[in-house]
């Protein structure tokens, strides 16, 4: 299993910027999830978010949200996630980034978490409502199963906060573009590339960028900005979001190809 910060070096040093997405499991099923992370990774994936559908994703706009509904009235469990995990990340080149809350976490205790979502083949973590005070025992946790914790940092952060996070976080910072919650937006906010510059000089950690990203002119514009990563998701969950399967699927590849060139 690839650490998630030893992918972002050898990208680095081949002078590439990573690509991104992120899709929820098992919506519209999780034959459709296993197809789109092989699709994703044969296209221009560098690394994967995939989504543990939640009855209450605080952090998720409408897009993602609808898709955790439609994923939980099928019954999709996280371990029958961990085990779609476990069957299809041998295959991938991506390491796979869990993105979930912390209740999941709780419920099944720190260490028996971590302990599982290694044996899956994760290769890191998110978790969008861990306030920085409270993560510690989780970092323990993660450090003994090897899994990578990526912090997040917000738009309206100060920089004495800024510092604190990307002290603290493993694989990459995770900035968020926009206040408020994930969803596609036109443009990305100037502030942005202020914050890029303000975490370039606090850390030589990656920095990915996400939330509000839809399409290749921001991705562009992120990367010349100097973010090291870009994160996709409500754009790739809408497009997996349809009856037909496989124009899904074709959908998905043709605009994971257009967001790495965007970037390269």
């Amino acid at each position: 299993m690839a650490h998630v910060a030893d992918h972002f070096q050898a990208l680095k040093a081949r002078g590439e910027c990573a690509l991104i997405p992120f899709i929820t499991a098992g919506d519209p099923d999780l034959e459709t999830t296993a197809a789109a992370l092989k699709v994703l990774d044969d296209n221009g994936a560098d690394l994967i978010e995939l989504g543990v559908p939640y009855s209450d994703p605080l952090a998720d706009g409408p897009v993602i949200q609808a898709a955790a509904t439609r994923a939980l009235a099928k019954g999709v469990t996280l371990d029958q996630v961990l085990d779609l995990v476990k069957t299809v990340s041998p295959g991938l080149k991506s390491p796979i980034i869990l993105f979930t809350y912390y209740n999941p976490i709780l419920n099944r205790g720190l260490d028996t978490f971590m302990a599982d979502i290694a044996a899956a083949g994760v290769a890191g973590l998110v978790v969008p409502d861990l306030p920085l005070e409270e993560v510690e025992a989780l970092l323990q946790a993660a450090a003994a199963a090897q899994i990578d914790v990526t912090l997040l940092v917000a738009p309206t952060s100060p920089l004495e906060r800024i510092q604190a996070i990307a002290a603290q976080a493993q694989g990459f910072v995770y900035l968020v573009s926009v206040t408020g919650v994930t969803g596609m937006r036109q443009e990305i906010q100037g502030r942005v590339k202020d914050l890029i510059d303000s975490l370039k000089q606090t850390t030589n950690k990656a920095i990915g960028v996400g939330f509000g990203v839809s399409g290749p002119d921001q991705a562009t514009q992120l990367h010349q900005w100097g973010a090291d990563g870009v994160i996709v998701g409500s754009a790739f969950v809408k497009r997996l979001a349809v009856e037909d399967s496989q124009s899904a699927l074709q959908d998905v590849a043709e605009f994971c190809r257009t967001l790495k060139a965007a970037i390269q």
